[in-house]
C-alpha cells in the first residue's frame, strides 16, 4: 500500500481503489465489485487476486495471523464489514458453518434418540462419531441373524 508523506494514501493506491467498492452502512457491506463463483468478493492487489473481505479486514482492524481465517459471522460471503468478521481457526470455522460434517457435529443425539455423551460415543478413526447404544442393537441383531441361519 502507498502512503504520501503526510499519511494520506495516494489516489491510485490498493487502499483507494479498494474503498471505492465499499458501501458502508450499519448492516451487511455487500462488496460492489468482482465476485468469485462461490460467493467471495475478489479484489486486484500488488499483482494477485485477493479475497475482498481478508483485504478490507487487514485494511480496517490489522493483520491476520498466520494459520487463522476469517469468519463470515453474518453467514454473508459477499459481506466485507469488519464487524461482521472475526479471526478464527480453521476448525472453528468449518464447524460454524453450515456444511455437513458441522450439522453432524453439532448433533446431541443419535437418529434413535440415544445421547453423544462420553459413555455412549466411539469416536472413530477418521473423527466420525458411532452410538454405542446401536452399535450393540446392530451387533445382537446380527448374531441373531447368524443363530437363526445355523438351524435351517
Amino acid at each position: 500500500m502507498r502512503r504520501n508523506g503526510d499519511g494520506t494514501y495516494a489516489v491510485d493506491s490498493p487502499v483507494h481503489r479498494l474503498l471505492e467498492f465499499l458501501p458502508f452502512g450499519d448492516e451487511c457491506w455487500e462488496w460492489q465489485g468482482n465476485r468469485r463463483a462461490n460467493g467471495y468478493g475478489s479484489f486486484w492487489m500488488d499483482g494477485s487476486s485477493r479475497l475482498a473481505h481478508r483485504a478490507v479486514y487487514e485494511l480496517l482492524v490489522g493483520p491476520i495471523p498466520d494459520g487463522l481465517q476469517i469468519d463470515h459471522l453474518c453467514r454473508n460471503r459477499a459481506c466485507v464489514n469488519p464487524s461482521h468478521l472475526e479471526v478464527v481457526d480453521a476448525r472453528t470455522n468449518v464447524l460454524r458453518s453450515m456444511n455437513l460434517a458441522a450439522l453432524n457435529a453439532r448433533k446431541t443425539h443419535c437418529k434413535h434418540g440415544h445421547p453423544f455423551d462420553e459413555a455412549n460415543t466411539a469416536v472413530l478413526a477418521n473423527g466420525s462419531r458411532r452410538c454405542r447404544t446401536c452399535g450393540r442393537a446392530k451387533t445382537a441383531a446380527y448374531r441373531a441373524r447368524l443363530k437363526g441361519d445355523s438351524h435351517e
